[in-house]
């Protein structure tokens, strides 16, 4: 796995992590169904993801494109986008670090917590190249 995790940086780029701004929240709890969620995400924005180092790439907007509350019971939680383009995650984890992964299934990012804390994970899609549609997928298996 790609995934990366960034404490530095965060500064640079401003990012809101609120809830308020996300354009999508899903309340989950462990065991949801169906597995995997799955909700429609155009990538890009204009924040430079590098600025955060580590392996983020890829165009991001202000505010996380979907916020997910998530109560776990200690378990795989993963995170991936599926589309036509070439496509990166930045996820906030609920332990406030970053991580961020670019073309693990081709150009698909994903991004897996092997023992998912419960709390807000904040997740930006971001377009590498040019914005593309697609889906977000969240499951409690690897992706």
């Amino acid at each position: 796995m790609k995934s990366l995790f960034l404490a530095a940086g965060v500064a640079t780029l401003a990012l809101c992590a609120s809830s308020a701004s996300a354009q999508e929240v899903i309340n989950l709890s462990a065991g949801f169904l169906p597995d995997p969620i799955e909700t429609s995400v155009v990538s890009g924005g204009g924040n430079d993801a590098s600025d955060l180092g580590g392996s983020c790439v890829g165009m991001i907007a202000d505010s996380p494109d979907v916020v997910v509350n998530f109560d776990s019971n200690g378990g795989t939680l993963s995170f991936s986008h599926v589309s036509g383009g070439d496509t990166s995650l930045v996820i906030n984890a609920p332990n406030g670090r970053y991580y961020c992964n670019d073309d693990t299934n081709g150009y698909d990012p994903v991004v897996t917590f092997g023992s998912a804390q419960s709390g807000q994970y904040d997740v930006w899609v971001g377009a590498v190249g040019n914005p593309v549609g697609g889906t977000l997928q969240i499951s409690e298996s690897p992706l």
